[in-house]
Order: C-alpha cells, then sequence, then structure tokens
C-alpha cells in the first residue's frame, strides 16, 4: 500500500475520530509498557503508581466508545466523552507531577506510600503484623530512570500528551459546529 493511499483512506476520518484513536492506542501503549516493566521487569508498582493507572483503565475504553461514536455519527456524544477523557488525563499529569515530587524529595507523600517493604523481625507478633499488612512499596523512591524522569514524571508527560491530544479532538468537534 502506497503513502498517497494510506493518506487518502485517513482523509475520511474526522478530527475527532483521529484524536480518540490516537488516545486509544497511545494510552494502550503506555499501559501495555508499564505492564511489561512490572511483569516482565519485575518493577513492583507503588501506591501512587497503581493510582496513576486509574486514568489509563477509564481512558482507554471511552476513547475507543469516543471513535466508534464519532465513526457512527454521533460526533457530539463523542466530544464529550473525549473531554471526559482529556479531563482524567490531565488530572492524572497532576498526580504523576506530584508523585515525581514525593521521589524528589520535594514533599511528603501519603502515609500508605512510606513504608519500605521490610519486615520486622523485633517479636513475632510484629512479624505476623507486617505479613499481615501485606508488602508495600515505598512512593518516594524512584527505581528507573530515563531522561532524569522517573516512571511517575514519564506518566506525567505522557499523561499530559494524552490529555492534549483529547482536549484538542473533543474541541475540533466544538469549532466545527
Amino acid at each position: 500500500m502506497s503513502a498517497q493511499t494510506l493518506s487518502g483512506q485517513f482523509r475520511d476520518f474526522s478530527p475527532l475520530s483521529l484524536a480518540s484513536a490516537a488516545v486509544f492506542l497511545g494510552a494502550l501503549a503506555a499501559i501495555t509498557t508499564a505492564l511489561g516493566f512490572e511483569y516482565l521487569g519485575g518493577y513492583e508498582p507503588c501506591p501512587l503508581c497503581m493510582q496513576q493507572r486509574l486514568a489509563y483503565h477509564l481512558g482507554i475504553p471511552v476513547a475507543l466508545l469516543a471513535f466508534l461514536l464519532s465513526r457512527a455519527d454521533h460526533e457530539g456524544l463523542a466530544a464529550l466523552l473525549l473531554a471526559l477523557v482529556a479531563a482524567a488525563f490531565v488530572a492524572n499529569a497532576g498526580l504523576g507531577l506530584y508523585h515525581a515530587g514525593v521521589e524528589w524529595k520535594w514533599w511528603p507523600g501519603p502515609s500508605a506510600c512510606g513504608a519500605t517493604g521490610e519486615l520486622s523481625i523485633d517479636s513475632g507478633v510484629s512479624l505476623l503484623e507486617s505479613l499481615r499488612q501485606g508488602r508495600s512499596v515505598a512512593c518516594d523512591e524512584a527505581p528507573w530512570r530515563f531522561l532524569i524522569l522517573s516512571f511517575a514524571g514519564w506518566s506525567a508527560v505522557i499523561s499530559l500528551a494524552l490529555g492534549a491530544i483529547a482536549a484538542a479532538g473533543a474541541l475540533s468537534w466544538h469549532r466545527s459546529r
């Protein structure tokens, strides 16, 4: 298939459809990468990391639904859904920025993130209590960095980009009215 044929096929897609598809594919790639780091790379997510995944769990199916609705000539509803996705990812970018600040020790993290994952063996009772509470990964330690940014920093960048794409797609429909 030639590049000209491929570009001709994309002319049938509205900016809203393209933005929905881009957010769906981008969010799917990001969460798949995060799961790969977790299950293949052995990086356990902390409680803040798990909270940052919520935007992806919401954004992926809603962006897909927005794409399908936009292709079925229900662009108003699709734009509304894409605006919701934009808000979720912009909020998630804020959470990622907060988490990165916790890692850089700019501010304290939530108390649920203070555990070091170490078990206390001072007494049998404290060992049992530690086991009962489960192992928790500390939120204030960045286990990996690339170009200075940790997982939380990259989550903020990616979420902001996905939020901007989603907002641009939703606004494109509004402007076309």
